[in-house]
């Protein structure tokens, strides 16, 4: 009688085994995922511009959804929103002048799966998106796009010498809950930066018209 509740046990074994074996819920397969949408419309403030699509941002299709990325608290902070923005509803940036988009419309868990041809193949097609929604600024999210399409190593933060795509570029930390080199408040810091420009151009622009 003793032998059934040996193997019971070993069932037991074998399912926590079979559990520890699976994948976690966000390990997903990024190339059975679709790019992102961009969210934009002609003549806004600033286009920020990430790598590309998180895998949990593709399977969810709303930007910056990963729950480490601190992409909506850090403009809330900086003063873009009046308020933090969920990843659900993430179209409501364009009511701050706000816009998204992505250099690689390609899916990856991380932006270092990404190849060195994917942002050459990229770069004239993210040149014009550019220049056909003519934001005042388009703010790079981490320097790996820009320098990859711009072929320039030593890539500074914040404003950049040359416009892109007819835009004033400025380079931002990237919010990826991966990267650790910067704090929440040293993302605030940094975007607000660009805020206050933004705004000092707005104020100077009104004032031409």
């Amino acid at each position: 009688m003793g032998q059934p509740k040996v193997v019971a046990r070993q069932s037991h074994a074998a399912a926590r085994m079979n559990l520890i074996k699976r994948p976690a819920p966000s390990t997903i397969r990024s190339d059975s995922l679709e790019s992102l949408p961009d969210i934009a419309e002609t003549g806004l403030s600033v286009i920020f511009c990430g790598i590309n699509p998180g895998a949990l941002a593709a399977s969810s299709g709303r930007h910056f959804s990963g729950r480490g990325n601190r992409f909506w608290r850090a403009i809330h902070l900086a003063g873009f929103t009046p308020e933090q923005i969920r990843p659900e509803d993430d179209r409501t940036l364009l009511r701050y002048g706000c816009g998204l988009t992505t250099v690689v419309s390609r899916p990856t868990a991380r932006a270092d799966e990404l190849t060195s041809w994917e942002f050459s193949a990229a770069a004239s097609g993210f040149e014009r998106k550019i220049e056909r929604y003519a934001p005042q600024c388009v703010a790079f999210l981490g320097k790996m796009a820009i320098s990859a399409m711009s072929g320039v190593r030593g890539i500074e933060w914040g404003p950049q010498p040359l416009a892109f795509g007819g835009a004033r570029a400025w380079v931002l930390p990237n919010p990826s809950g991966l990267n650790r080199t910067f704090s929440l408040d040293a993302l605030v810091i940094a975007y607000r930066e660009l805020r206050l420009a933004v705004a000092s151009t707005d104020v100077v622009s009104t004032t031409e018209d």
